[in-house]
């Protein structure tokens, strides 16, 4: 991208204007994932069927994210972050619609697709301001993502309650997000490319992001299970009313968007290493309590500590990734793919293996996962606190071997 020169305060209005984007962004999936038992019965699907659906969003992101570093190259950042958006936004509507299994699973692709590109674009974006301002803010905006998804889940969470057709509650919100993400759009820096530079090209991750990329595939993985099927487990696990479970989606949600805002912070106290093997913890007892209640309190508790432990992951593997070898941005991108496309097939797997066994067994294998952030957390050890932050210098890090 041009090496446009930007004044602080421009600088710090974009920061704004991406976190309304990631917030957006974030609405968008909570607005679906309150809804998924109700699209479930519209199509008339049963839960192996939905597995398979709910595996075709990770087949419309493989397919589409490679080409929205294309998009960005040929259109400029803002414009492509506003277009890329706004088919996010509207791509909520489809799923509802689908009246069958073929159908759903095609509505599925392109919501799957138009996430991914607008995915990369939008954090693609975020690394460039957090570089530009020097400081970490990467985890304030996928906290502010989070805080969009509460929203979205909340304002489902009342739908789910109130019985409203999921048709009509996500055409209101679509054209609502669809708005207010043209109109962030407006503030995010409108970068472009230089006129001898390439379009980007599809290059494998290094080997060096791989365990980094796995330790964020745990994390994501639990997220993603959570987001989409809490709800369905305390309807059909614990027999609770349409409303109480929507609202586990929410309370999930709800300590994401808080642990994530406090990251920064947190993690510059205690480390990359030490933040993620307690998230560990907490995540692991979050799926005990899920797999082993008897009560809806219970399972909300469980999944509100799942959301709780895992929430600072994803940034702190994107900073990780760009210190683990020569080339950053690969390095970060192989990570970004590896990390999306666990959030994305993470749903697909639970329904499949609650088909074959039982939705207990599938939150089995999460906590599982979960538990895997405390043996392989080490791998974020990348030179000291100043790692998590993307714009940090590499004299920084070395002066403080604290994880």
């Amino acid at each position: 991208m041009s090496e446009v020169v930007y004044d602080k305060r421009e600088v710090s209005r974009a920061r704004y204007a991406v976190a309304a984007v990631f917030a957006v962004h974030g609405a968008v999936t909570g607005s679906f994932a309150t809804r998924v038992p109700w699209i479930q019965d519209h199509a008339s699907v049963s839960a192996g069927q939905l597995g398979v659906a709910l595996a075709f969003p990770a087949f419309g992101a493989a397919v589409a994210m490679p080409v929205a570093g294309w998009v960005s190259h040929r259109f400029g950042a803002r414009t492509a972050l506003r277009g890329l958006l706004a088919l996010w936004t509207l791509a909520l509507v489809l799923p509802s619609l689908a009246p069958n299994l073929v159908a759903l699973c095609a509505a599925l692709f392109a919501y799957g697709a138009t996430a991914g590109m607008a995915d990369v674009a939008m954090n693609a974006l975020g690394v460039e301001i957090e570089n530009r301002l020097g400081k970490s803010i990467m985890s304030g905006l996928h906290g502010m993502w989070s805080a969009g998804a509460l929203i979205g889940s909340a304002a489902g969470t009342l739908a789910a309650h109130l019985g409203s057709d999921a048709r009509l509650h996500h055409l209101l919100a679509a054209a609502v997000l669809t708005v207010a993400g043209l109109a962030a759009c407006q503030g995010v820096l409108d970068l472009r490319p230089t006129d001898d530079e390439e379009p980007p090209r599809f290059a494998l991750p290094p080997r060096s992001a791989l365990l980094i990329g796995a330790v964020g595939f745990c994390a994501v993985f639990a997220e993603g299970a959570s987001l989409d099927w809490s709800a369905v487990y305390l309807r059909d696990v614990l027999n609770t009313s349409a409303g109480l479970a929507a609202a586990s989606t929410t309370g999930f949600t709800l300590t994401m968007a808080l642990a994530r805002i406090a990251g920064d912070a947190v993690v510059d106290r205690f480390g990359a290493v030490r933040t993620v093997r307690v998230g560990g913890v907490l995540a692991t007892l979050g799926g005990l309590l899920v797999v082993t209640a008897s009560h809806p309190a219970a399972a909300m508790a469980g999944f509100a500590l799942l959301g709780l432990g895992i929430a600072v992951v994803v940034p702190l593997a994107f900073a990780a990734a760009g210190r683990s070898g020569p080339n950053p941005s690969q390095a970060i991108a192989g990570v970004a793919t590896i990390t999306y496309t666990s959030g994305l097939i993470a749903p697909s797997a639970i329904g499949s293996l609650a088909q074959a066994t039982s939705l207990i067994v599938s939150f089995g294998l999460v906590t599982v996962l979960a538990f895997g952030l405390v043996v392989f957390g080490g791998v974020l050890r990348t030179g000291g606190r100043e790692s998590v932050r993307a714009g940090a210098p590499t004299s920084a890090t070395a002066a403080d071997p604290r994880p």
